[in-house]
């Protein structure tokens, strides 16, 4: 994983919004991505197995078993979703080539995939950040930056209460925070946000910390 003081030649940068269940990756990150220039956002939600989601229903935890296929598919479509932008294959995401925010020092407009996924653990999240071994270095297309969005357990039970259609018990909250390993930023590449409040105040923050630190950092 990149730390702060790397320097990125990638041209696109990828901003995965994380944290637990409840704490809003779904529509910070949604909004985020409209907010980037009508970015494509990827929800790491629906790209679960069937296995993975009736066990989430039934109140079971998920092992490490469950997710490491979940993640790859994850970083699979972060990373065709980076060639469809670079390639100008996929007309939806031509938008995104011209994308809010200042050039690269090469001059190169930045383009940027949003997606949110838990990425609680730190092997998760460099996991994620790498690409395929098999890709050549010549074939990189990408640099990535976690978004985590802090939420007291008090109102992400209060938020989990009242959502309604998806798949995840709230039984599961707590197994859930236990695994959590919150981004140490003087290692990762990440910034810490506070979640709690409304989503466009969060949204405009998450938007000028992320911004501001590509900018900063060259990622």
């Amino acid at each position: 994983m990149r730390v702060q003081e790397s320097y990125s030649v990638y041209p696109v940068r990828v901003v995965i919004v994380m944290g637990v269940s409840g704490c809003g990756k779904s529509t910070i990150g949604s909004q985020l991505a409209l907010r980037l220039g009508h970015a494509p956002f990827i929800d790491a939600d629906t790209l679960h197995p069937t296995a993975n989601v009736s066990k989430m229903a039934r109140g079971e935890p998920l092992a490490d078993k469950d997710r490491w296929p979940w993640l790859l598919r994850v970083r699979e479509e972060i990373g065709k979703a980076a060639h469809e932008l670079l390639d100008g294959r996929d007309s939806s995401l031509r938008s995104a080539r011209t994308i809010v925010g200042s050039r690269d020092s090469s001059g190169t407009q930045r383009m940027y995939v949003v997606c949110g996924c838990s990425s609680l653990k730190r092997s998760y999240r460099e996991f994620l950040s790498r690409s395929d071994p098999d890709t050549s270095l010549e074939q990189l297309t990408h640099d990535t930056v976690f978004v985590y969005l802090d939420v007291s357990k008090t109102e992400l039970l209060k938020r989990l209460d009242t959502r309604q259609d998806h798949f995840f018990n709230p039984v599961l909250l707590d197994s859930q925070l236990e695994t959590l390993e919150p981004p140490d930023t003087t290692r990762e590449a990440a910034i810490n946000i506070y979640g709690e409040g409304s989503t466009e105040s969060v949204v405009e923050d998450v938007y000028h910390r992320v911004t501001s630190y590509i900018a900063k950092n060259s990622l």
